[in-house]
């Protein structure tokens, strides 16, 4: 009888350790995922690929903005505007640079 007890006491501590070894791991993850995520977007947007398309669909819609008429150019300039803000200024061409500085 002695033996069962004693081998149930250890069974129990040993779920109860692993629980907490998975527990505490579970709530290392939920603290390091979302910083993990973060520099994995920061990294992203300074890529080249990215910022080369950023730069070639603000290109394209200053062409549009060149040619639309004056209801057309008020959203078109927002929407530029926004774009504009989802890269950094550094990472703009020259002449999305000027052109953004202008509107």
């Amino acid at each position: 009888m002695r033996t069962f007890l004693t081998g149930l006491v250890v069974f129990f501590l040993v779920y109860v350790g692993g629980f907490f070894i998975l527990g505490s791991n579970f709530f290392l993850y939920k603290f390091w995922a979302p910083k993990y995520r973060n520099v994995q977007r920061q990294v992203f947007e300074q890529s080249q690929s990215y910022v080369q398309g950023k730069n070639t669909y603000i290109s394209r819609l200053r062409l549009q903005y060149e040619v639309a008429e004056e209801r057309q150019k008020q959203a078109l300039r927002r929407l530029i505007l926004s774009e504009a803000e989802t890269i950094s200024r550094e990472n703009l061409t020259s002449t999305n640079r000027a052109f953004i500085n202008s509107l």
